[in-house]
C-alpha cells in the first residue's frame, strides 16, 4: 500500500509544525503547497511545492494531486469540495473534518456569509483567533484520520 500524503494549503496554515511531527510518526509524505517558499524540515518525506502566483494555482495543484491516499489540510471550502470528490480526506486547521455529508452545508453557509459581508461595507470582524484548543483538536483529528487510513 502506498504511503499517505498530506497536502497542505500552506499560505495561511497555522498548523504546519504539528503536521510535520504527526507525519513523521506515521511515515506519511508531506507536500507544502504555496505561492511563496516556506521553511520546511530537512526530511526526505517533506517537499516544498511552490506554484505560480496566479489565482487558485495552489488549489489547482492540490486538487489534481488529491486521491484516496491523501489528507488535505485547508480552510478553503471550495478546495475541500474538489478534494472530497477525488476521494481525499479533508481537515480544517481547527480539526473539523469536511465530509461528503457536510460540504453542501459549508458551501451554502459560505455563500450566505459572503452576501452578508457584501452588505456590511467592510464593517465587522473576521474569524475567531486561532486557539490552543483549535491546535489540540487538529492534532487529535489528524491522528484519528491517519490511524483510519492505516
Amino acid at each position: 500500500m502506498s504511503p499517505v500524503t498530506i497536502l497542505i494549503d500552506a499560505d495561511a496554515c497555522p498548523v504546519k509544525d504539528e503536521i510535520y511531527r504527526v507525519a513523521l510518526r506515521f511515515r506519511a509524505e508531506v507536500r507544502v503547497v504555496s505561492n511563496a517558499p516556506f521553511r520546511i524540515p530537512d526530511s526526505p518525506r517533506v517537499k516544498r511545492v511552490v506554484v505560480s502566483d496566479s489565482f487558485d494555482a495552489a488549489d489547482d495543484w492540490i486538487a489534481e494531486a488529491a486521491d484516496a491516499r491523501s489528507v488535505v489540510v485547508t480552510a478553503d471550502i471550495l478546495l475541500a469540495e474538489r478534494c472530497l470528490k477525488a476521494g481525499a480526506r479533508v481537515l480544517k486547521h481547527n480539526g473539523e473534518e469536511f465530509t461528503a455529508a457536510s460540504i453542501g452545508g459549508a458551501i451554502a453557509t459560505r455563500a450566505i456569509m459572503a452576501d452578508l459581508r457584501a452588505g456590511m461595507d467592510g464593517v465587522g470582524g473576521g474569524p475567531a483567533p486561532f486557539s490552543k484548543t483549535d491546535r489540540s483538536r487538529f492534532l487529535q483529528a489528524l491522528d484519528r484520520v491517519l490511524v483510519g487510513m492505516g
